[in-house]
């Protein structure tokens, strides 16, 4: 899927409006099928070195339950992905001055049961996190599994989203935001456009 554009489905205009007017914006399709599949598989190889995502530090958090492994240059397919939100990031900044500067990403697993309770990317800009994204890999989701984002728009008004395989969801890191418990396995990339270094949580 190597490109040094963005994909044909990202209608780029139709993006950064409704990031402006909304403060979010989804992309159905986000790249050819193929690729959502093999970086499914990718990340389903890798399903042993996944780590509960609800400790940080030793310490047990008890607003999220999913499990997470951070990508990196040992994850090539997925990387593809990042690579396409670095460029995309480059309009970002030329459209609203963002100065991001990198992007930072970790597959996501929800096994049945699991969720994120409501949150913030980026609570009172304690970090560099500018605009979040989701990525939903699995390869078909049904409305009653659950797993939806509960996202709060910039003007308060609620959305939820369902996990369409192949969706692409951005929004603002400081927006209201949640994860429905899951019914299914649930598999995504969350990855954060960041104006300063990687902190690696």
């Amino acid at each position: 899927m190597r490109s040094h554009s963005l994909p044909d489905s990202w209608n780029l205009d139709q993006i950064l409006d409704d990031l402006n007017a909304h403060g979010f914006a989804i992309i159905n399709q986000a790249y050819p099928d193929q690729y959502r599949a093999q970086v499914s598989q990718e990340c389903s190889h890798h399903m042993d070195e996944f780590r509960e995502a609800g400790i940080q530090n030793g310490v047990v958090s008890n607003i999220r339950s999913d499990h997470i492994l951070w990508i990196n240059d040992q994850l090539p397919i997925a990387q593809q992905h990042i690579e396409t939100l670095t460029l995309f990031s480059q309009s970002l900044n030329q459209a609203f001055y963002l100065g991001i500067k990198e992007v930072e990403a970790h597959f996501a697993r929800y096994n049945l049961g699991e969720f994120y309770a409501l949150h913030r990317d980026n609570p009172q800009q304690k970090n560099d996190r500018i605009i979040s994204t989701v990525y939903y890999l699995h390869p078909e989701w049904q409305e009653d599994w659950g797993g939806q984002l509960r996202l709060q728009d910039k003007n308060e008004k609620w959305h939820i989203v369902n996990p369409e395989p192949n969706r692409l969801v951005i929004f603002q890191s400081d927006l209201l935001h949640e994860v429905l418990i899951s019914k299914q396995q649930r598999l995504s990339i969350t990855a954060w456009l960041r104006s300063g270094n990687s902190i690696w949580v």
